[in-house]
């Protein structure tokens, strides 16, 4: 027995996360643009990276305000998470599981973590041995994982998600609590991040001294510029998107916030065009290479300031 949600699959995106959103509110119905879903989250304003840049920074943390901001998208987010290091991993398992099938039989898309690699996959059906998905490298399709190996990774966690949909906030309200997260978050504060990670303008900090002391991991200087470099996109087009939507006073503010994020983003695609996916290895090795990326991160850390101040004064009139 089994069945599949034949029009659900992830979107290819640097952000797996929002690609699987993307992915299942598409297969709901829901007509929301990619600059929407990545800034009225928040994500399209964050930073987080690892003191040596290590490949973990896009995923490693706490993406619980994600799902309460998707509510004023208009969707809801539910699900079971688990740890292999904790008692009862194997009820979470199970759990995880009944879930998805239940979830499934009732056409309600779902995601999770690591069903191919550490990124996130869209769940798009199920048979007697285990779960079908999406995503990153499997684009198309795959399956089945055995519903008993979901999180027994290295890694060691579980993540499994059901969307549906909701009842959308007001626009003010939405773009208010989406700066006023990434406002917070910007702060580095402890319950968003890891050890060992930075966000704001210290993420840049901690990017740009991991370049200069040569620490930076290789394949992480070409996945955090993809990654980063995509949301800072969207912080524009957000911002733009916004300006359609909020009282037309605001306008000269959200221009300004979305000129000095459109500086980030063109610096940290000098980035990743500097350190591209997948990596060769030596380009970490390469000092012109590297001194011309500590200059645009440089460049995109010093807009970011200047994007916050604007992100804050906006905040200050909505």
């Amino acid at each position: 027995m089994g069945k599949m949600i034949e029009n659900l699959r992830w979107k290819p995106r640097w952000t797996s996360h929002m690609g699987c959103l993307k992915g299942c509110l598409e297969c709901l119905g829901m007509d929301i643009s990619d600059a929407w879903l990545y800034g009225a989250t928040g994500h399209a304003f964050i930073i987080n990276i690892h003191k040596v840049v290590c490949p973990s920074g896009p995923t490693a943390w706490n993406t619980e305000m994600l799902f309460k901001l998707g509510g004023n998208i208009g969707y809801v987010v539910d699900g079971v998470v688990g740890f292999k290091s904790k008692p009862g991993f194997a009820e979470k398992q199970r759990e995880a599981w009944e879930m998805t099938k239940r979830a499934i039989d009732e056409g309600v898309p779902c995601y999770g973590w690591e069903l191919e690699i550490p990124e996130y996959h869209v769940v798009y059906g199920y048979d007697d041995e285990g779960y079908y998905f999406s995503g990153p490298g499997c684009e198309s399709g795959k399956g089945p994982k055995p519903w008993q190996e979901l999180g027994d990774t290295a890694i060691g966690v579980l993540e499994m998600y059901t969307v549906k949909l909701g009842q959308p906030a007001d626009d003010v309200t939405a773009v208010k609590e989406a700066l006023e997260f990434a406002a917070e978050r910007s702060k580095s504060p402890a319950k968003w991040i890891l050890p060992k990670h930075k966000s704001g303008l210290a993420g840049y900090d901690a990017w740009i001294h991991a370049l200069k002391s040569g620490t930076a991991h290789a394949f992480g200087m070409a996945y955090n510029a993809a990654v980063w470099n995509e949301c800072r996109h969207f912080a524009v087009e957000f911002l733009e998107e916004a300006k359609d939507r909020l009282p037309g006073e605001l306008a000269p503010r959200l221009d300004e916030a979305a000129r000095h994020y459109g500086i980030v983003a063109e610096n940290l695609a000098k980035v990743q065009e500097l350190f591209p996916f997948p990596p060769r290895g030596e380009e970490v090795k390469d000092r012109d290479r590297c001194e011309l990326a500590l200059k645009s991160l440089t460049a995109a850390k010093d807009a970011e300031a200047s994007g916050l101040q604007a992100l804050t004064e906006l905040l200050a009139r909505l």
